[in-house]
C-alpha cells in the first residue's frame, strides 16, 4: 500500500517504508504532468514536419513513424529503459534492473528531483525517451522497410539512449558528477539522435537519382511543415520549461529564453536563405527555428535572455552552413537531420559552457552550480567539449553496430529495393496514403517507367507484374489515378 497524506494546504506528503517523509506540492506536479503532455504532442508534431519535407509517395510514412515510435518506446521506457537510465544504483554509464518493470517507482522522490515523485518524473522522462528515437529514423525516410524500424528503435533506445541519458542526468553519471550542465537533453536527445541520423544515412546509402535533379524536389506540403514547427515549438515549452520539475521562477525563465532562440534562430535561417533565393522562405523560417529550439535546451534553465538571442542567431548560421555538410561528405541526409541537431546540440553545449550563470540556476532557490565562463568558470568548456565528443563518437559507432547486425538477420534488413523507392513507402509497405490519392506520375521522371505497369500495380493489378525502366526519351503520359 502506498501511504499518501494530505495537509491542510493539498501538499501531498508521502510517507515511504523506512524513510523520511516527502512532501510534493500540488502545482509542481501538475506543471510536470502537463509538461508531459507537452512533449507528448512534439512526437507527431515530428512526424508532421518531416512528412511535409518529404515527396508526396511518402508522405504518411513519417506521420506513422511517428506514433508508433512512441508506443514501442513507451514499452521500452516501461519494460526496463527507465531503470537503465534512473535506478538509485547505476553505474556511471548505465544503470541495473533495480526498477526492471517499474517496479518500486511510487511515491518515493525522485532522482532528478525531489520536488516531485518517482512516478510523475518517469512518464515525463518517457517522453524524452520516445521523441529522441523518432528525431534519428527521420534518416530512414524514402527508403527504408517500416517493420525493422520498430525493432530498430527499442534496441537504440536500450544501446544508445539509456546510458547516454544516464551518464548525463543519473546522480551517478560521469557527466553528472564531473559538473556537466545539459538541462533538458542537448546531448542525450539532440547530439545522440543527429549523429545516430547521420550513421543511418551512411548505413543505407543515398537514394535513387541522387546528384541528379530527381532529388531537387520541393516540400510536397510546406503547410505540414509550418503545423508541425508550431506543434514542436508550442510543445517545447513543455520540453525546457518542465525540465525544471517544479512551477517556480526556473521553469519561467526557461520558457523565456526557449521562445526567444526560436524566435531569433528562425528569422537567422530565413534570412540567410533570403540573400540566395530573395524568397522569404516558410520552410526556412520553421528550420531555423527548430534549430534555435535545439541549441537553447541544453542551457535553458542556466542562461538569461540576451545570451539566448546568440544562441538562436548561431543556431540559426551554424546549422544553415552546415546543411551544405552533406554534399561535401557524400551522404544523403534527406531531412537533415545531422545538421540541425548534432550540430544544434554542439552549438547549445558550447554556448551553455560560456553563459551558464550560477545566479539564474539559481532561480528555483535550491540549485547551486559554479556557472561558466561569464562566472569565471573556465574549465566547464572542457566538460562540455568531452561529453559532446563522447556523445557523438559513442552514438555513431553504436547505431553503426546497430544496423549493420539487424542487416545479418534475416527479415531486419532496412533498405528497401529500387522497385519500391518508385513506387512509394506508402504504397508498398502501407497500402494507405496521407490523401485520397496519389498523383505518382508527377513523381517520375519521363521515359523511366511503363505506364501501363505503374498504372497497374496501384491500381491492385498483377502484384508479379515488375516495374521495367526505359531508356527512351518519351514522356511519361500523364493519367489520373485518383478523383481531381
Amino acid at each position: 500500500m502506498v501511504n499518501v497524506t494530505y495537509d491542510d494546504s493539498g501538499s501531498m506528503i508521502a510517507h515511504p517504508l523506512g524513510e523520511d517523509p516527502a512532501v510534493y506540492s500540488p502545482g509542481d506536479v501538475a506543471w510536470v504532468l502537463a509538461s508531459t503532455a507537452l512533449v507528448w504532442i512534439m512526437i507527431p508534431g515530428l512526424g508532421y514536419f518531416y512528412s511535409g519535407l518529404l515527396r508526396r509517395k511518402n508522405a504518411l510514412t513519417m506521420i506513422y513513424l511517428s506514433v508508433v515510435t512512441l508506443a514501442v518506446a513507451s514499452f521500452q521506457w516501461f519494460f526496463w529503459g527507465f531503470s537503465l537510465t534512473f535506478s538509485d544504483t547505476a553505474s556511471a554509464f548505465i544503470g541495473d534492473l533495480q526498477h526492471f518493470g517499474l517496479r518500486g517507482v511510487l511515491e518515493k522522490p525522485s532522482i532528478g528531483g525531489t520536488k516531485i515523485p518517482a512516478l510523475v518524473f518517469c512518464v515525463y522522462q518517457l517522453m524524452f525517451a520516445a521523441i529522441t528515437p523518432m528525431i534519428a529514423i527521420g534518416a530512414f525516410a524514402e527508403r527504408s522497410h517500416l517493420g525493422p524500424i520498430t525493432v530498430f528503435v527499442f534496441i537504440w533506445s536500450t544501446l544508445v539512449y539509456d546510458p547516454i541519458a544516464c551518464w548525463t542526468w543519473n546522480s551517478n553519471g560521469w557527466t553528472y558528477v564531473l559538473g556537466g550542465l545539459d538541462f533538458a537533453g542537448g546531448t542525450p536527445v539532440h547530439i545522440s539522435s543527429g549523429t545516430a541520423a547521420l550513421a543511418i544515412s551512411i548505413y543505407l546509402g543515398k537514394r535513387r537519382g541522387y546528384g541528379t535533379q530527381a532529388l531537387a524536389y520541393k516540400p510536397h506540403n510546406t503547410t505540414y511543415v509550418v503545423l508541425g514547427t508550431v506543434m514542436l515549438w508550442f510543445g517545447w515549452f513543455g520540453f525546457n520549461g518542465g525540465s525544471a520539475l517544479a512551477a517556480n521562477l526556473r521553469a519561467a525563465q526557461a520558457c523565456i529564453v526557449t521562445n526567444l532562440a526560436a524566435s531569433v534562430g528562425g528569422l537567422t535561417w530565413m534570412f540567410w536563405d533570403y540573400r540566395i533565393e530573395r524568397k522569404w522562405s516558410a520552410v526556412g523560417f520553421c528550420s531555423g527555428a527548430i534549430a534555435g529550439l535545439v541549441a537553447i535546451t541544453p542551457g535553458s534553465g542556466f542562461v538569461g535572455a540576451p545570451a539566448a538571442v546568440l544562441f538562436g542567431f548561431m543556431a540559426g548560421t551554424l546549422c544553415n552552413f552546415s546543411t551544405q555538410l552533406k554534399f561535401l561528405a557524400g551522404y544523403d541526409d534527406a531531412l537533415d537531420i545531422f545538421a540541425s541537431h548534432a550540430i544544434g546540440g554542439i552549438v547549445g553545449n558550447i554556448l551553455t559552457a560560456i553563459f551558464a550563470q550560477a545566479s539564474v540556476a539559481g532561480f528555483d532557490g535550491f540549485t547551486e552550480i559554479d556557472g561558466g565562463w561569464l562566472d569565471r568558470h573556465w574549465i566547464q568548456l572542457g566538460y562540455h567539449v568531452a561529453d559532446s565528443v563522447a556523445g557523438i563518437g559513442y552514438s555513431f559507432v553504436m547505431t553503426t553496430i546497430i544496423l549493420w547486425g539487424m542487416h545479418y538477420i534475416p527479415g531486419l534488413r532496412l533498405r528497401v529495393s529500387e522497385e519500391t523507392e518508385i513506387i512509394g513507402i506508402d504504397e508498398v509497405e502501407m497500402g494507405e496514403f496521407a490523401y485520397d490519392y496519389v498523383g505518382l506520375e508527377t513523381e517520375l521522371k519521363p521515359g523511366q517507367v511503363d505506364a501501363y505497369n505503374v498504372t497497374n500495380q496501384i491500381a491492385g493489378g498483377d502484384p508479379g507484374l515488375e516495374l521495367q525502366e526505359r531508356n527512351s526519351e518519351n514522356h511519361y503520359e500523364k493519367r489520373s489515378l485518383g478523383s481531381p
